[in-house]
């Protein structure tokens, strides 16, 4: 992952257009990496947390693993709105102490209810994906904002990757219950580093949200999806996208030692990570070549999500569970990229805060939805069912961004 066509600029300053330099965007990356590692690296582990604090057979933990995303949705609007008013800089900071607050409460916690409101306050004052891309974006825009979105979504895929991996290698030293507030040093951290960042100078807007339709066509000289359009199909698309994605992810480990008999513990984490690590590996390229055309790359996403899901029904030996991952994070890929790309564009002309929290709103909405789901799906009809739910939904989605990109691509044969 690279923004190696960012400018170079100081890491010190702002351009006079108040533009972001590379190393700038770097560092925002980092900061939202160690965030990301320390709220993902845990929560795998709330069943062997869980009994200490009172829950012997940690019943409570689908519930309370899906805590911080409902209440950092719930709160994502609103800090977004907060950002526009007073200052990008000043929320992203509070989102990364609010962090280390609640990192602190939940390694001193030592009953299930005061474990509980530790998880609350992650959720609501937590909330780093909204108070990052809204920093970005009011410095960014464009090419330049898309490839610092798809930077950030890296630097998600890649804590979720590792922080697990260290979680565990740190568990026969350190309870994973106390290891929060080994971890409440990162966000710390990554706000020391965030203070010495500039606040964005407010970018001239060339359009203002009171006249953006959604019907807004792309001109021939300006690349698909850059333009401001409505924020409808934004917003359907990344909640499909985040459920039909989410979706396989609590049974995936049930399911593969189901299919694959004897298979290691080494082996299901390297096929959970598989399609996070495509994305890691290809998103950079994978913007370059997509950047103009969002809409073909959303459809071409959805279609592989759909046909790697659907590869899970006959996933019986590790080659294909393999090769079905690996499809999968194409989908990812492709997808996440795409997405990048849809909201650097509709974040033209309107304020970013409030965007990227009502963008979060709909994210956490959708991940919720696909654990709820998941969890119904795979008690009635076993571990195989949450993938088929998710097939059907991309499917549809697929379907429908296809409608969408037809029309887009007869406009601009038509000007020719």
């Amino acid at each position: 992952m690279s923004v190696d066509t960012l400018p170079q600029r100081s890491g010190s300053e702002v351009d006079s257009s108040g533009e972001l330099g590379r190393r700038q965007v770097h560092a925002v990356a980092a900061c939202y990496f160690v965030a990301s590692f320390a709220a993902l690296g845990l929560p795998p582990y709330l069943t062997a947390i869980l009994p200490a604090l009172g829950d012997s057979q940690a019943r409570w933990a689908g519930v309370l693993y899906i805590v911080p995303t409902v209440f950092s949705a719930l709160g994502a609007p609103l800090w977004g709105r907060l950002a526009d008013r007073f200052g990008r800089k000043r929320l992203l900071l509070r989102a990364q102490l609010g962090l280390t607050v609640s990192f602190l409460v939940a390694g001193a916690a030592d009953s299930l209810p005061a474990f509980t409101l530790a998880l609350v306050l992650q959720g609501f004052l937590g909330g780093t994906f909204a108070a990052t891309n809204g920093y970005l974006a009011a410095a960014l825009d464009g090419p330049r904002l898309s490839r610092a979105l798809t930077l950030m979504q890296g630097s998600a895929r890649a804590a979720l990757v590792a922080a697990p991996i260290l979680v565990g290698a740190l568990s026969p030293w350190i309870d994973p219950h106390r290891q929060y507030l080994v971890m409440a040093v990162l966000p710390l951290a990554a706000a020391l580093l965030l203070s010495r960042l500039p606040e964005p100078r407010p970018r001239p807007a060339a359009t203002t949200s009171s006249t953006i339709s959604a019907t807004s066509p792309t001109t021939e000289n300006e690349p698909e999806g850059t333009a401001p359009a409505s924020l409808r199909p934004l917003y359907a698309f990344e909640f499909t996208f985040v459920f039909a994605t989410v979706i396989s992810l609590p049974y995936l480990i049930t399911l593969a030692e189901q299919r694959l008999p004897g298979v290691s513990g080494v082996t299901t984490g390297v096929l959970f990570a598989l399609p996070h690590l495509c994305y890691l590996v290809f998103a950079a390229r994978t913007h370059a070549v997509l950047h103009a055309h969002p809409h073909t790359g959303i459809a071409l996403g959805f279609g592989f999500v759909t046909l790697g899901l659907a590869g899970h029904a006959v996933a019986y030996s590790l080659p294909v569970f393999v090769a079905v991952r690996l499809l999968l994070g194409a989908g990812l890929t492709l997808g996440l990229v795409s997405l990048a790309v849809l909201a650097a564009g509709a974040a033209k002309g309107r304020a970013p805060g409030r965007m990227f929290g009502t963008l979060e709103l709909v994210s956490k909405g959708g991940a919720v939805t696909a654990g709820a789901v998941a969890a119904l799906a795979n008690d009635r009809f076993g571990a195989a069912a949450p993938v088929v739910a998710g097939t059907a939904a991309a499917l549809l989605a697929a379907l429908a961004a296809t409608a969408l990109t037809v029309p887009s691509s007869r406009q601009r044969w038509s000007r020719r």
